[in-house]
């Protein structure tokens, strides 16, 4: 169990395990191979033709993989054609690492009120909490498939029928034997196309619930392997004495420790040395990022986005407000999203690929990211920027912003993140420092050739 503390000052982060008992010597166990069958099936799509690789590519860090969406809204389109979803695909990379969601009562220095400090789940605003299945990757691996504007099967057990028929290396029923002891109807494919819920006995759909667990589980078994979590990069090897940093990598490694706050929450501490350090504290922070213009969630209809273009995104405060044992806590969280591993957040198949940043995607290069994490508090409010107004053609992109000298606004103004960043005053120079460091955090580095795979 990795043991860090970062950015919730004082809390103690406990992780789950992410190595040991998943792989066998020659490759991928057999529930492992039946997440990697599952994870890159398009059939387990309402039009099949959406896998969970298809939002999460491994090119790309398990992250987005089609460059021409990551250059404007950065959210990806569904199964069903024309359909968005709200926020740019996290990476599914080191997901599994992430502790069951939970909080802490902590009161900050300065601070005259206690707060409840949450860390852990997946998905930006947590809601994949781990609760059910012990696993926030295997509760986040049920919810796609069942989302209308992603993989949008209408029930369960359309995902359940379809691997319980596909022609996988490793066959569901052979990894949990009696997933697939289902009596169903002649007309499954029919219903399941047709957006309808299969017909099924009670008993039939105990077992259904049962069987589509046990899908979430292999999926996270996978993820939790050495294909997905490699712990491969320049960084890694240089930890281990393999590689050598150059001087601007050495010194954007000591400024993301020092001056520039970064390691306040993608903490490098862990509980041994032979633990690989995993760039986050699994805690929650808002940013003060700006709306994303581009994000097709502000035209979709109104039975999926009944806001429209006023939507807000309220983070882990949206979510804390729909659990009775949490609505306490939802307002000092509004805004607040997870805060991301830095693990492969500049992977890439290519030099010139455009990745997206930030929970929206508002930012395009690291760059960007570091500039604004540098200066949003030194800079003005752009003039031009609305406020509260929902016209989209008012609301400066990133490249912009940085043209004009200043930064719009936050999309929620409240909880900002003012203590590990705003005004860093960090010179370009030393900007471009932590962003050569950050490039040396992407998987695939050859050690043999002193040269960095996929950016």
């Amino acid at each position: 169990m990795a043991i860090r503390r970062g950015c919730l000052r004082g809390l103690v982060i406990v992780s789950l395990s992410f190595g040991s008992g998943t792989l066998l010597a020659q490759g991928l166990s057999g529930e492992a191979q039946l997440g990697k069958s599952l994870f890159f099936d398009d059939s387990l799509s309402i039009n099949g033709n959406q896998s969970c690789g298809s939002c999460h590519g491994p090119d790309a860090g398990f992250s987005g993989p089609l460059a021409a969406l990551n250059e404007a809204g950065a959210v990806y389109e569904g199964s069903v054609a024309g359909l968005f979803g709200n926020r740019r695909p996290p990476s599914a990379a080191y997901a599994t690492t992430s502790p069951v969601l939970h909080y802490v009562i902590e009161k900050p220095k300065n601070r005259n009120k206690a707060e409840a400090l949450f860390a852990g789940g997946n998905f930006f605003d947590g809601r994949a909490t781990g609760e059910r299945l012990g696993s926030p990757a295997a509760d986040q691996a049920q919810g796609p498939f069942l989302n209308p504007v992603e993989q949008a099967l209408p029930d369960s057990a359309c995902v359940v029928y379809r691997a319980c028929n596909a022609a996988y290396p490793v066959s569901l029923s052979s990894v949990y034997p009696g997933s697939c002891d289902i009596a169903f109807p002649a007309e499954t494919d029919a219903e399941c196309a047709g957006g309808g819920m299969v017909p099924l006995s009670s008993e039939d759909r105990d077992r259904v619930a049962a069987a589509y667990d046990n899908i979430a589980l292999a999926i996270a078994t996978y993820e939790s392997s050495s294909e997905v979590n490699a712990f491969s990069s320049k960084f890694d090897a240089y930890l281990a004495g393999e590689a050598s940093l150059t001087r601007q990598e050495k010194r954007g490694l000591n400024l993301f420790r020092g001056k520039g706050k970064c390691a306040n929450c993608h903490t490098l501490e862990t509980d041994s040395d032979e633990a690989p350090p995993l760039l986050t504290d699994y805690s929650f922070s808002n940013l003060g990022l700006p709306r994303n213009p581009d994000n097709p969630w502000y035209e979709m209809p109104a039975a999926i986005n009944p806001a429209g273009a006023g939507w807000v995104d309220m983070g882990l405060g949206a979510f804390l407000s729909t659990r009775m044992d949490y609505q306490a806590f939802a307002q000092a969280n509004y805004g607040k999203h997870k805060v991301p591993t830095l693990r492969n957040a500049d992977k890439r198949p290519h030099q010139g690929f455009v990745k997206a940043f930030g929970h929206n995607g508002y930012f395009k290069s690291l760059k960007q990211v570091v500039h604004f994490y540098n200066t949003r508090d030194a800079k003005p409010v752009c003039p031009d920027d609305p406020g509260t107004d929902v016209d989209e053609s008012l609301f400066l992109r990133a490249e912009a912003a940085i043209a004009q000298g200043c930064w719009p606004r936050p999309e929620v103004e409240v909880n900002v993140d003012t203590r590990d960043m705003g005004n860093l005053r960090l010179t370009e120079s030393q900007e471009n420092a932590i962003v050569a460091f950050m490039k040396t955090l992407s998987d695939g580095y050859d050690g043999r050739n002193r040269r960095r795979m996929g950016g």
